[in-house]
C-alpha cells in the first residue's frame, strides 16, 4: 500500500489567490467607505429630519465598519500560503470569520425587532420626521443594493462564504433603510405602527440569514462532509479513471471555498508500486482540474478492499520474512539459486512468489517442475504467515 499525496496545486493557485485578495480587499474598501459616509449622513439628516429611525440606521451603518474590518483582517491572513505551523494553508479563518459575521446579523436583528417592540408599545416617544429622512434612506437604500451586488458577485466568482455574509450585512443595512421609509412614511400619514411591524418582519429575516450563514461555517469547523450530489461527482470521477477497481472511505470537508478529498482506491493486487501510484497521481490531478470545488485530495492504495480484509500489522516485514524464509527452504537444493521473492499481503497473510534462474528448466519437465515445487510448498508449511507460493523462472 502506498499514499499519493501533493501539494503542487498550491503553487499553481498563487496568482488567482493573489487576485481573490486583492478584490477582496477592493470591494470591502469601497463598502467600508459608502458605510462610514451613510452613516454620518443619516445621524447628522436624522437629527435634522427628527427620524429616531434614521438616527437608529445611521449607527447600524457605522457598525457595519467593524464587519468590514474582520474581512479585511481575514482577507489578508486566509489566503497566505502553507506553512510549517499551517500546512493545510489558513482558510479556516475565513471560516471563523463568517461565523463571526453571522453572529453580528443576529444581533443586528435583535436590535432591529428591540428597537421596533419599543416603538410598538411606546408610540408616544416617536419624533415626527420629516421627508428629509425619507430622501436619505432612500439614498441608503440604492447605495447598500449596489453594495450587495457588487460584493456578492466577488464572493460568488472566488466561493467566498466570507464575502457572501458581508454582502448579506449590506443588503440588511438597505432593508433597514427600507424600514425607515416605510415608518417615515407611515408616521407622516399617523400610521406609526407600520414602521415597528415591518421592522420586525424584516429582523426575523435578517436572523435566519444570519444563522443560516453562522450554522454553514460552524459544520465546516467540524468537518462535516459535502452534500450528497457532490460527493457522487466526485465518486463517480475517481470510478472513471483506468485502474480504479473500486474505492471506499471517502471522506471529504470543506476549507473556506475549497474542498479535501481523502480517498481509499482499490486496484489489481498484481500491478507495480510505480503503476499504482500513478493511478493515483491520476486521479489527484482529474478531480483537481475536472472539479472546480476539489482543491487538495489524497489518495491511498489499496490492493484489496481494507474494509472487508483489515490489515495484519502482525506480519513481518520483509527483511524478517526471507529469513524465515531461506531457513525454512535450507534443505533444498535450489533455494540457494533464489533470486528475488515477491510478497503479496493480502486477505491478512502473506502470498510469496519466487523467482529462480531459467536455467533450472534445462533439463526438467513438467513433472519435475511440480515436484519442486511441492517442495517449497511442504518446507514453507512451517511459515505460519505464508498461505500460497508460486514460482517464476527468468
Amino acid at each position: 500500500m502506498s499514499h499519493s499525496h501533493s501539494h503542487s496545486h498550491i503553487e499553481e493557485n498563487i496568482p488567482e489567490n493573489s487576485l481573490r485578495y486583492k478584490e477582496t480587499i477592493r470591494v470591502t474598501l469601497v463598502g467600508s467607505i459608502v458605510d462610514l459616509a451613510l452613516g454620518i449622513a443619516k445621524i447628522i439628516g436624522g437629527y435634522f429630519a427628527q427620524s429616531q429611525a434614521l438616527i437608529a440606521d445611521g449607527i447600524h451603518s457605522l457598525s457595519d465598519l467593524v464587519t468590514d474590518g474582520a474581512v479585511l483582517y481575514a482577507a489578508k491572513h486566509s489566503h497566505r500560503e502553507a506553512d510549517e505551523d499551517h500546512p493545510y494553508g489558513h482558510g479556516r479563518i475565513e471560516t471563523v470569520a463568517t461565523v463571526m459575521l453571522g453572529i453580528a446579523l443576529i444581533a443586528v436583528a435583535v436590535g432591529i425587532s428591540y428597537d421596533a417592540l419599543q416603538r410598538l408599545f411606546h408610540p408616544e416617544t416617536l419624533w415626527v420626521p420629516s421627508s428629509l429622512a425619507i430622501v436619505i434612506a432612500l439614498i441608503s437604500v440604492f447605495a447598500k443594493e449596489a453594495i450587495y451586488h457588487y460584493t456578492m458577485r466577488v464572493a460568488r466568482k472566488y466561493k467566498s462564504k466570507m464575502l457572501r455574509a458581508n454582502a448579506w450585512h449590506s443588503r440588511t443595512d438597505a432593508i433597514s433603510s427600507i424600514i425607515v421609509v416605510i415608518g417615515v412614511a407611515g408616521s407622516m400619514a399617523g400610521l406609526s405602527y407600520l414602521d415597528a411591524l415591518a421592522a420586525i418582519v424584516v429582523g426575523l429575516m435578517v436572523a435566519k440569514i444570519g444563522i443560516d450563514l453562522s450554522w454553514e461555517s460552524l459544520k465546516e469547523l467540524i468537518d462535516t462532509s459535502l452534500e450528497a450530489e457532490r460527493v457522487e461527482t466526485i465518486r463517480k470521477a475517481i470510478l472513471d479513471v483506468d485502474g480504479v477497481n473500486s474505492l471506499h472511505i471517502l471522506r471529504t470537508r470543506m476549507m473556506g471555498g475549497d474542498a479535501l478529498v481523502d480517498v481509499h482506491i482499490q486496484v489489481a493486487p498484481d500491478i507495480s508500486v510505480s503503476e499504482g501510484h500513478f493511478i493515483s497521481e491520476t486521479v489527484r490531478s482529474r478531480l483537481i482540474h475536472d472539479i472546480d470545488y476539489v482543491s487538495d485530495v489524497m489518495v491511498h492504495i489499496d490492493p484489496e478492499d481494507d474494509e472487508k480484509y483489515p490489515l495484519n500489522t502482525k506480519l513481518p516485514l520483509r527483511k524478517e520474512i526471507e529469513e524465515k524464509i531461506r531457513r525454512a527452504c535450507d534443505g533444498i537444493e535450489e533455494a540457494d539459486q533464489i533470486e528475488d521473492m515477491g510478497l503479496h499481503y493480502l486477505e491478512g497473510k502473506i502470498q510469496l512468489d519466487l523467482f529462480l534462474p531459467l536455467s533450472i528448466l534445462h533439463n526438467a519437465g513438467p513433472d519435475e517442475v511440480s515436484a519442486l515445487k511441492e517442495k517449497f510448498r511442504s518446507a514453507l508449511s512451517s511459515v505460519k504467515d505464508v498461505t500460497g507460493i508460486d514460482l517464476y523462472f527468468k
